[in-house]
């Protein structure tokens, strides 16, 4: 798709749709070509439960607090 800037203002919702249908955009200045819009592709839809890292203290009790203050211990005492 082409687009202008008076388009960018105007028809920007065209522009998005456009790019939900994984088009380039390519912004025209006075007849011109200034850019590209790109589409993001890094999207995958993956679950944040199937993460690994999801769940890693599933088994442990107490509070948030005390786990957190545990982990940076380490790190405190390095210093």
């Amino acid at each position: 798709m082409k687009a202008t800037i008076v388009d960018l203002r105007y028809k920007m919702n065209d522009v998005l749709k456009a790019l939900d249908r994984k088009e380039e955009v390519t912004i025209l200045y006075r007849g011109k070509v200034k850019g590209r819009l790109v589409p993001v592709s890094g999207r995958t839809g993956a679950r944040v439960k199937d993460h690994p890292l999801f769940g890693i203290n599933r088994g442990r009790k107490g509070p948030v607090l005390d786990e957190m203050n545990r982990i940076r211990e380490a790190r405190v005492h390095d210093i």
